[in-house]
């Protein structure tokens, strides 16, 4: 597993977009027992922070420590610094596992043999993201051509998987026909340029050349962003397993 983003963990914490209410009451609705919940690739915790409502004890993983200096607490969250791919859990303890916006950064092979090791035999595993949002036109046609030409060569190549909306990862799992949930947030252009800062192609693309890209557009986005309705759409990808008998 990568660590793209200790660099910029402040920014992460304040400028990635959240996971409704809607998509964790859905997950959780799906959840038969509700007594150990675990967040791998946790980040600044913010689902973890969801799950710690309806679980008695979330446990979330990251190998970042300045993400986990940035996570958000609860008296039942338990953070650990940890790979995903290898965990210090007992055998079959989890109820639900999730991993948000990270999967493609796995060994999928070692990840899902920990997963199976881990979770109970009638237990749920969940992955979540989202690709790139739409907004305006004007600003839908400055970001699409900012985010596949000035930072085509600087994505990872695990980026594809979140390119296809997930749909081509390794899903070993019996799987769960999910529902479609999308998320709709209303931003000030500060947020719109923290998000796009958060990206882990701008990270590469400034530890490469010295400079911050998102500067060579910044101007034209303000005047499109500053006319429109600050409208960011994102559809979400959500992918729901139990293990195979």
């Amino acid at each position: 597993m990568k660590d793209n983003f200790s660099t910029q963990a402040q920014t992460y914490a304040k400028f990635r977009p959240d996971y409704s209410h809607e998509i964790i009451d859905y997950i959780i609705s799906l959840v038969p027992q509700k007594g150990l919940a675990l967040d791998v690739a946790t980040g600044n915790g913010q689902v973890a922070a969801k799950l710690a409502k309806h679980f008695t004890t979330v446990y979330a993983t990251d190998i970042s420590d300045k993400q986990l200096e940035n996570a958000a607490t609860a008296d039942n969250i338990i953070y650990k610094k940890e790979r995903a791919e290898h965990t210090s859990f007992n055998d079959k303890m989890f109820d639900l596992i999730t991993v948000a916006q990270a999967i493609h950064w796995f060994d999928f092979d070692a990840f899902y043999k920990e997963v199976y090791r881990i979770l109970k035999p009638d237990g749920l595993f969940i992955v979540m993201g989202y690709g790139l949002f739409s907004t305006n036109p004007e600003s839908d046609r400055i970001i699409r051509h900012f985010h596949q030409k000035t930072l085509g060569d600087y994505w990872d190549p695990e980026r594809r998987y979140v390119d296809k909306d997930y749909e081509t990862i390794p899903f070993p799992f019996d799987e769960i026909e999910a529902k479609q949930f999308s998320e709709t947030f209303t931003w000030t252009f500060e947020h719109l340029i923290g998000y796009i800062d958060s990206w882990s192609a701008v990270q590469h693309y400034i530890k490469k050349n010295g400079s911050n890209p998102v500067d060579l557009i910044r101007d034209e986005l303000k005047e499109s962003w500053d006319k429109s309705d600050g409208k960011a759409v994102f559809l979400l990808l959500l992918r729901v397993g139990r293990l195979k008998k």
